[in-house]
C-alpha cells in the first residue's frame, strides 16, 4: 500500500506541540481527547502511513508527564449503549480501556462519572471500579447548561462537582465515546484548580477535519461521510478567519459552542487564552502528509466505503435515509463515484455471471479476485479462498479443502446446530483450512498469507452475516456490501 502520511513525524510533532502548550499555561494543561485513543482505523484508511495506535505511542513520549482520566455518562450506562465498531458497552470499554493503558505503562488516575443520578446499574458498575481499585468522581447535570455561564461557573455549577486530584502536568480526558461529557470534566477542574490557586490550562486534541486542509479535500469529506448519523458538518472557522485573516477547518459544534467555551474559561481563569475553537486544537496531523494524491485516493474510497455502509444500516433500519442522502450530496460535490473503487465493478460483474450473488477482493498489489455463491461456500468464502490462492500463486484449480470435509460439517450445522444455511460462514472455512494445513502443504501456504489480506479492498453483492463481517474486520480487509439480502 503506498505511503501518504509520515507517523514518525507526527508523533515527535504532536508530543513537542503538546509539551508547549503545557508551558503555555504555566505547568499544567487538561487536554480533552476526541475520538479513538487505539483502533484509530478511520485515521489509518484515509491517511495511509498512519498507525492505528499512533496517538498511544504519542502519549508514551510524554508518559513521564501525563496521567489519564476516563470519563463515561451514567446515561450511557443506564441505556447500555455500544461503540458500533467494537459492539461493545460503553462501561465494559471503560474496563478494557484501562487495562490497556496500564499495559503500556500509562498512568490512569480516575473515572468521572458524569451526568449522576442514584441508579442501581450506574452504582454498580462504580462499585465494580473502587473494587478494581479504580478512584471514581461523581459530576452532576446543570440546570442552564451550557448557555447559563453565570451559574455553570459557580459554587451551584461546577463547584457542586466532585474535585478530581491528579498529580501529572498533563491530564489527558478520553471517554469511550461522544456524548460522554469531557469538555465539561475538563472546564470542572479549571474551575477547581482554580479556586485551589493551581494554575491549569485547556486544550483539546482532535484528529478530524484537519484544520490546515481545505474545506473541500478529500480527507476532511471523508470525517463528515463518517459523522453524517450525528449532523456534523465541517465548516470555515469563522472566528480564525477574523482574527487572523487565515482559513481553517473545524466543524459545526465546536464552532457553535466556543462563544460558551470562551466565556467559562474568561471567568474562571479571568481571561480567555484563544480566540478561536481552531486556536484552542492542538492537531499536528496537516503537517505529516507527505504525499497528498495518496491522501486523496484513499479518502475518497473511504467516502465511497462510508457511503455504502449508511445504506445498509439504512436498510437494517439503524439510521435514517437522510444520512444516505448526506453522503450522497458530498459524493455530488467531490465528484466521487462508485466505479471509482474497481472492486464494486468486479463483484457485480461477477454477480451478473453467474445469476448468484458474488463478491471480489482487490489485493494491495492491485489484482482483484473474485468468489461465486456454490451449494459449499457462499461468496464471501469462496473469495477468501480465492484470494489466499493467488496471494500464495496456488493454482486457482487447487481445492484448498476438500469436498469430504466440508459436507460434513454442513451436515452438523444444518441437523445438530440448528442452522438453516449450510455454506459455510468464512470463520468456518478458515478453522477447516487450518485443520488441513497440518497434512497439505498448498493449505499451510494459503494460511500463510492471511496477514496479506490487511487494507484490502472488498465488496459484496449481498448484505454479509454478522459472523463473515466481523472475520473479514478482524483480518483487516476493508468491507463493503450492496444493501440487499
Amino acid at each position: 500500500m503506498k505511503k501518504g502520511f509520515d507517523n514518525d513525524q507526527y508523533i515527535r510533532l504532536q508530543s513537542e506541540h503538546i509539551r508547549s502548550r503545557i508551558d503555555q499555561f504555566g505547568g499544567k494543561l487538561y487536554l480533552e481527547f476526541g475520538g479513538k485513543l487505539f483502533d484509530d482505523n478511520h485515521a489509518s484508511r484515509v491517511l495511509p502511513g498512519f498507525e492505528p495506535d499512533s496517538k498511544v505511542k504519542m502519549l508514551l513520549q510524554l508518559k513521564d508527564l501525563a496521567e489519564i482520566v476516563i470519563v463515561i455518562s451514567a446515561d450511557a450506562i443506564e441505556k447500555n449503549k455500544r461503540r458500533g465498531d467494537l459492539g461493545i458497552t460503553y462501561d465494559a470499554d471503560v474496563i478494557r480501556l484501562i487495562e490497556i493503558f496500564k499495559s503500556q505503562g500509562l498512568y490512569v488516575g480516575s473515572v468521572v462519572m458524569t451526568m449522576y443520578t442514584p441508579q442501581p446499574t450506574v452504582d454498580g458498575f462504580i462499585k465494580r471500579l473502587q473494587n478494581l481499585g479504580i478512584n471514581v468522581y461523581k459530576h452532576y447535570a446543570i440546570e442552564g447548561y451550557p448557555s447559563d455561564v453565570k451559574k455553570i461557573v459557580s459554587d451551584e455549577g461546577y463547584g457542586k462537582n466532585e474535585y478530581v486530584p491528579t498529580s501529572r502536568r498533563l491530564v489527558v480526558v478520553t471517554a469511550p465515546g461522544p456524548g460522554s461529557g469531557k469538555m465539561a470534566t475538563c472546564l470542572s477542574q479549571l474551575y477547581h484548580e482554580n479556586k485551589r490557586g493551581v494554575k491549569a490550562g485547556y486544550a483539546k486534541f482532535e484528529t478530524f477535519p484537519i484544520w490546515n486542509l481545505p474545506l473541500s479535500h478529500p480527507v476532511n469529506l471523508a470525517y463528515e461521510a463518517a459523522t453524517a448519523d450525528l449532523n456534523d458538518v465541517n465548516m470555515i472557522d469563522p472566528y480564525h478567519l477574523e482574527a487572523y485573516g487565515k482559513l481553517a477547518v473545524n466543524y459545526n459544534r465546536d464552532v457553535e459552542i466556543f462563544p460558551v467555551v470562551s466565556a467559562m474559561l474568561e471567568k474562571i481563569l479571568g481571561y480567555s487564552p484563544y480566540k478561536s475553537p481552531t486556536d484552542m486544537g492542538v492537531n499536528m496531523a496537516g503537517f505529516c502528509i507527505e504525499n497528498d494524491e495518496v491522501c486523496k485516493t484513499a479518502s475518497k474510497n473511504e467516502v465511497i466505503r462510508r457511503y455504502y455502509s449508511a445504506m445498509c444500516d439504512a436498510r437494517k433500519g439503524r439510521v435514517s435515509k437522510d444520512v444516505v442522502s448526506k453522503i450522497e450530496l458530498l459524493m455530488s460535490k467531490a465528484d466521487i463515484k462508485t466505479s471509482d473503487r474497481p472492486v464494486i465493478s468486479e463483484a457485480l460483474a461477477k454477480e451478473e455471471e453467474t445469476n448468484a450473488p458474488a463478491a471480489a477482493i482487490e489485493l494491495n498489489d492491485g489484482r482483484i479476485v473474485t468468489g461465486k455463491t456454490t451449494d459449499l461456500l457462499g461468496c464471501s468464502s469462496a473469495v477468501l479462498l480465492n484470494a489466499l490462492k493467488a496471494l500464495g500463486g496456488i493454482d486457482h484449480n487447487v481445492d484448498l479443502i476438500s469436498r469430504k470435509i466440508i459436507q460434513p460439517l454442513q451436515k452438523l450445522k444444518v441437523n445438530h446446530m440448528g442452522s438453516v444455511n449450510p455454506r459455510l460462514h468464512t470463520d468456518e472455512i478458515l478453522m477447516a483450512l487450518a485443520i488441513c494445513a497440518v497434512t497439505d502443504k498448498n493449505a499451510k501456504l494459503a494460511v500463510e498469507q492471511l496477514d496479506k489480506l490487511k487494507n484490502c479492498e472488498m465488496h459484496s453483492t449481498v448484505l454479509l452475516s454478522h459472523v463473515d463481517e466481523k472475520t473479514l474486520k478482524t483480518l483487516g480487509v476493508h468491507v463493503t456490501c450492496e444493501p440487499k439480502r
